[in-house]
């Protein structure tokens, strides 16, 4: 698999993740699944939105406000959230104010971890298919 289709599966499975879990744990924040559809789209667009916000606000804040460099994972995420309930597409909702303060730090926390741990479970795979194909071709 190509290094940038990998990473880009990752950054997917880690948004859905996260969402996934926010859904589950607060009650403000709801995914839609009779609109699957829309929560899709909203994997996709957050996950686009995640990757270009990030940078541009962490450039912002070393040019502006300094002391918010430590949050910028969260804030970006929120960001990004706050896009995605503003698009007309359905598939998640966010309704009270416990859903918008915890929701970017569940969802944050849970697609950090996965961006760990995802590229470490692919990477044992990868090794260990290419080890047996190695060992394949040395038995012909």
């Amino acid at each position: 698999m190509g290094l940038f289709f990998m990473r880009t599966l990752i950054f997917l499975a880690s948004s859905a993740l996260g969402l996934i879990v926010a859904d589950l744990l607060l009650t403000g924040f709801t995914i839609e699944w009779s609109k699957w559809w829309g929560f899709v789209l909203c994997v996709l667009i957050f996950t686009v939105l995640q990757s270009l916000l990030a940078p541009w606000i962490a450039s912002m804040a070393t040019r502006y406000a300094p002391a918010l460099l430590g949050g910028i994972g969260i804030i970006s995420t929120f960001a990004a959230l706050l896009i995605v309930i503003l698009l007309p597409i359905g598939g998640l909702r966010i309704t009270d104010p416990l859903g918008w303060i915890l929701g970017p730090v569940v969802v944050w926390v849970i697609t950090a971890l996965c961006t760990v741990v995802l590229p470490l479970l692919l990477i044992k795979r990868e090794v260990r298919e290419a080890a047996a194909l190695k060992a394949a071709a040395k038995k012909r």
